[in-house]
């Protein structure tokens, strides 16, 4: 899957003279070399409570292999307060706990899928809570027990240690991989890319008016756009030219894309992803609202399609796994596919303005992953992964030998 996007977005300007009511074109928009953009010789991108979040998932993520963590600990990680709403202190980093920022409360909480459906993120942030309190009840007092059939503990891969439940599942994983989708992805895709976001009450007018926000260098529908581009990007040391470190700079989206692109088959992801958000900004700063609207969607495709790849590169990966007896792998494997099949109720199919699995399918999935009628990954069978994995690329714009060749 090899897309191109054109950097240069010009509008058909067609002689009108004689038309009386005529409708002026859409400037044309030429994309920056760089994500960088500037007004009155200062910088108009600003993303810090992106980057914070990103932040709070390495320190949260750290936590959830600590086994001196009380689940109340990982909870304060995760919603940055206590169980009551009062400000607390959980991170290393001083200027993480100065915040007001947390992952839960953008957890599921998009305008598009979610501004109306509080009943179903309720459910998925108990989901979260859920596992993060199996993590510290079921798995951490069993870190020196050998994992079994039934009972949690470790279980080797390698070189390496995994610490599962009773079923194989490393929660610590299916929590990481899910916000991928619960957060990042839901937040960029659903939220700060849609339409209902970035033209929200006069934020259309004041963009072409240039009317900025409050004490601020930017306009709101500048800023919105930046804060999604943040979700993917706002880890990187420079911003404006993320590329050069894809794939390091977090553990979410960014090192998932960087994995994604370095498949050959998949090889112009990243760029296109860049070129697109790129694109998207400067139509804005341009005022054409049809070149942002598609680079929004060319985005929503590029990064829903990523998160696709990724379970089923897991899924496959488990499978092969467990055909050749690695047990430890293959936990691990699936564990992390877990957490991206999970993720997928939070992708953006652009012809549907919906996710590409919705949550029904994606609980049935994970059901048949977790064997649920069985023993969980001690005895799934692989005919059933590499089923739901081609479920899976049937969906998207790749198949299964891409995935895996």
């Amino acid at each position: 899957m090899k897309r191109k996007i054109l950097l240069f977005a010009p509008v058909l300007l067609t002689s009108l003279a004689c038309e009386p009511n005529h409708v002026d074109p859409e400037p044309e928009v030429i994309a920056p070399a760089s994500y960088s953009f500037e007004r009155n010789g200062a910088t108009t991108v600003f993303y810090d409570g992106q980057s914070e979040r990103l932040a709070m998932g390495g320190e949260f993520g750290s936590a959830l292999k600590d086994d001196s963590k009380s689940a109340t600990d990982l909870a304060e990680l995760y919603a940055n307060q206590d169980a009551n709403g009062n400000d607390v202190d959980p991170f290393t980093n001083p200027l993480l706990n100065a915040s007001t920022k947390s992952l839960r409360s953008k957890t599921a909480a998009s305008y598009l899928y979610f501004s109306s459906n509080a009943s179903e993120s309720a459910q998925i942030k108990a989901d979260f809570d859920g596992w993060i309190q199996a993590q510290a009840d079921d798995v951490f007092p069993n870190f020196s027990t050998l994992a079994a059939v039934g009972t949690a503990g470790q279980i080797a891969d390698g070189s390496s240690v995994r610490y599962v439940n009773s079923s194989g599942l490393e929660y610590d994983q299916a929590i990481i991989k899910g916000l991928i989708g619960a957060v990042m992805t839901d937040q960029m895709l659903n939220n700060y890319l849609d339409p209902g976001v970035l033209d929200a009450g006069n934020n259309t007018v004041d963009n072409d008016n240039g009317v900025l926000y409050t004490d601020k260098n930017y306009t709101t529908m500048e800023h919105k756009w930046d804060e999604g581009y943040g979700y993917l990007f706002g880890g990187a040391l420079d911003g404006a030219n993320p590329l050069s470190s894809l794939g390091s700079d977090d553990s979410f989206l960014n090192k998932y894309l960087g994995k994604v692109s370095s498949d050959s088959d998949f090889s112009s992801i990243a760029q296109d992803t860049y070129d697109a958000l790129k694109l998207g900004r400067a139509a804005i700063v341009a005022g054409n609202y049809t070149v942002r609207d598609e680079q929004a969607d060319l985005v929503r495709d590029l990064v829903s399609t990523v998160i696709g790849i990724r379970s089923v590169y897991y899924l496959e990966a488990g499978a092969t796994a467990l055909d050749g007896g690695d047990m430890g792998g293959a936990f691990h494997d699936l564990s992390e596919g877990f957490g991206f099949i999970y993720s997928l109720q939070f992708t953006h199919n652009p012809n549907t303005d919906a996710p590409y699995f919705s949550r029904n399918e994606v609980t049935d999935m994970l059901d048949d992953l977790m064997n649920a009628s069985g023993n969980g990954f001690w005895d799934v069978s692989t005919a059933d992964l590499r089923t739901i994995s081609a479920d899976i690329a049937s969906r998207f714009d790749f198949t299964v030998i891409q995935v895996t060749n």
